[in-house]
């Protein structure tokens, strides 16, 4: 069966704000959540979708790959993005409102709570982003307590099960036509009571620390692109699972050149003879000079295309294009020889030689007289 178009799943247009998708999210999400239709598997299949749907339009690359190639665009997504972060959308947008109701925004259990998520900001170069890098970085965060596995209880000792939750970490109540849960107020949402906490971190189970983590940076990546290493956060507590680690991308301008989506810009300045008479240059690539040839009579802002000698497509095959941008320098300071030649050649010069201004003139003759 095919899936449905994810802005006719919300509701919205496909020239829809973010603000606009959020609303519409937040609306259909309270109407079909679980809690409010327990036993009701079309409003649980119904909140999957409408889940899915914002998870990719709320995310800026992945709403652009969908809006250029459908379903197919966001199949299998989940390395590289541009934008904020997002885990759950239930989690992001809901915790605050459900707070109170649904038992504290992310759900606990028996299994403990999730760790959570880590941002770390890693600045590269030009040409590192150009051509991918491998680097290990070193993250600071909690770690699992060797001294109690994880477990907060002193060595040789255990946790028990909460006898008021029985476990569950979450108490249920009747409010009217719901029935509403809450964290359980005696172990705390965590399921368990710890009667002998581990001396080493207090019976949190986790103690401050740092990891090395190697990183391997794709080719193509440009400022704001962020790679997503899963269970590389915070460690979870009372065995639950740990959080992400996101690693946002800045990188550093470059002396010579600027990026255009994937395409190199760079200006190359000549003198006025140069650019009258020819000139053949080494250009710098981000693989080293190669020679360019202009033609006599090249003007200011003429772009020279270098084919393949851009940046390589992110995740994809193929790269841009270098484009050299001319220049012409006006010469500042003059010798008395330079300036008798220049006088010389403004006395010599004709329409002939200065198409474009002879061109130029005649328009204003013919629009003022």
């Amino acid at each position: 069966m095919a899936k449905r178009d994810y802005y006719e799943i919300l509701g919205v247009n496909r020239n829809a704000s973010e603000a606009e998708i959020k609303k519409a999210y937040r609306r259909l999400a309270v109407q079909y959540h679980p809690d409010k239709n327990p036993d009701d598997p079309q409003a649980e299949e119904k909140f999957k979708e409408i889940s899915e749907a914002y998870a990719v339009l709320s995310d800026a690359q992945k709403r652009a790959n969908y809006d250029q190639f459908g379903h197919a665009g966001v199949e299998g997504m989940g390395g590289f993005s541009s934008g904020g972060f997002s885990g759950s959308p239930f989690e992001d947008i809901f915790g605050d409102i459900f707070g109170d109701i649904f038992g504290g925004g992310s759900r606990r259990s028996s299994r403990g709570r999730r760790g959570d998520d880590l941002r770390y900001n890693l600045t590269i170069s030009f040409e590192e982003a150009a051509f991918g890098l491998e680097t290990k970085v070193q993250i600071p965060r909690h770690q699992t307590c060797e001294a109690c596995g994880g477990s907060g209880a002193r060595a040789g000792t255990s946790p028990r099960t909460c006898p008021t939750c029985r476990g569950a970490g979450q108490v249920r109540y009747q409010q009217g036509f719901f029935s509403l849960t809450r964290p359980c107020p005696d172990c705390e949402g965590e399921g368990r009571v710890i009667d002998d906490p581990c001396r080493e971190c207090h019976g949190s189970g986790r103690v401050r620390g740092k990891k090395t983590i190697s990183l391997k940076i794709p080719a193509g990546v440009e400022t704001g692109n962020r790679l997503k290493l899963a269970g590389e956060g915070e460690p979870g507590t009372g065995g639950g699972p740990p959080g992400d680690l996101y690693v946002v991308i800045t990188v550093r301008e470059h002396p010579i050149f600027q990026r255009e989506g994937n395409d190199v810009i760079c200006e190359l300045p000549v003198s006025f003879s140069q650019a009258a008479l020819g000139h053949e240059f080494e250009v710098p690539t981000l693989e080293g000079k190669v020679k360019l040839k202009i033609p006599a009579g090249t003007q200011t802002g003429k772009v020279f295309k270098l084919a393949g000698k851009g940046i390589p497509v992110l995740q994809g095959y193929g790269r841009g294009d270098q484009l050299v941008v001319i220049r012409v320098e006006t010469p500042t300071k003059l010798t008395p020889r330079q300036r008798e030649l220049l006088e010389e050649f403004a006395r010599e010069g004709g329409e002939d030689i200065h198409p474009m201004g002879k061109s130029f003139f005649d328009k204003v003759k013919e629009l003022f007289g």
